[in-house]
């Protein structure tokens, strides 16, 4: 894939953030797209980078630090995959935020070692909304109870939720998901708990970030309309 394409598939997934805006009344300003970059070559992110992508997304903690260290320092990583707590004092002076916390071992383990290198972690918690077997995420009986623990943790900041949706042919079949993310949010806002912001919503992908964005997304995760089709190393 060359360079004239990741531009062109930037330029594509801008419209459709745009047009996305328009028809629900928001202004583009408030919806940030996240660059899902895991498995892609460094020469990829650097395009996207030089167009003006600031923010990336990948889900495994080593290709992280890998990319960290070469890229340049004002890109905003986002750490997007199932976070292990052996794996989370690689990361937590690196990622602007971590959008898959799904326990209070994990956020314990977060605040933990952000407590160690002085620093005040953002997390996003993550809802299972569909209720997949195969996907993580706590329920969405459960995240209220979870979003009130976390929030007692030092170091550690809940700024919003996010969900991973089905994969679908037809992206409305997810509007139901993203609709009911949002009116989570919204209860938990009026909650008005100590240490908690409810201002993300991370939901939507290359299949569905349009119809996301009509139910209030703030942050999309777009991979494969940007990068193309990812090759899967044996």
């Amino acid at each position: 894939m060359n360079d004239m394409t990741i531009r062109e598939n930037i330029k594509v997934v801008e419209k459709v953030i745009a047009s996305a805006c328009k028809e629900a009344g928001r202004d583009t300003q408030e919806v940030t797209l996240i660059a899902v970059s895991k498995t892609k070559p460094i020469e990829m992110l650097q395009e996207a980078y030089e167009y003006g992508c600031r923010d990336f997304g990948e889900n495994k903690v080593q290709e992280l630090l890998d990319k960290y260290e070469i890229l340049p320092k004002d890109i905003r990583w986002h750490m997007i995959g199932h976070l292990q707590r052996n794996k989370v004092k690689y990361i937590v002076d690196k990622v602007y935020l971590i959008h898959s916390v799904d326990s209070l071992r994990l956020a314990e383990e977060i605040s933990k070692e952000a407590g160690k290198k002085n620093v005040c972690v953002r997390i996003l918690v993550e809802v299972n909304v569909a209720n997949e077997e195969t996907k993580f995420g706590t329920t969405c009986e459960e995240v209220k109870q979870l979003v009130q623990d976390i929030a007692k943790l030092p170091n550690i900041r809940v700024k919003g939720l996010m969900t991973i949706a089905p994969f679908v042919e037809n992206a409305e079949e997810n509007r139901p998901i993203f609709s009911k993310l949002r009116k989570i949010s919204v209860d938990i806002m009026k909650e008005n708990i100590d240490n908690i912001d409810m201002e993300i919503l991370s939901m939507g992908m290359t299949g569905d970030y349009g119809v996301a964005i009509l139910e209030g997304a703030t942050y999309v995760r777009v991979g494969t309309g940007i990068f193309g089709v990812r090759q899967y190393m044996p």
